[in-house]
């Protein structure tokens, strides 16, 4: 199983469970290898609006209910 071992964040459990992997999340939302890492792995991280959003979009075409609140508090 990904992940087993490493702290995870809201949005890094979810991919987990989905089996999906972060670089075809990071091609889908179009953002840097860097950025997915720290938004995966540190539950204390919270991107910019703009990178929420572009993270938000690309899970919607695998779960269209999900959003914002699901992976980050705010």
């Amino acid at each position: 199983m990904w992940g087993v071992g490493k702290p995870r964040s809201k949005l890094g459990k979810w991919l987990d469970t989905k089996g999906l992997n972060q670089q075809d999340l990071g091609r889908e939302a179009k953002i840097s290898k860097n950025t997915l890492t720290k938004v995966c792995n540190n539950p204390e991280y919270i991107p910019r609006q703009d990178i929420m959003k572009k993270i938000l979009g690309a899970i919607r075409k695998v779960d269209p209910e999900a959003k914002m609140s699901d992976f980050w508090d705010m």
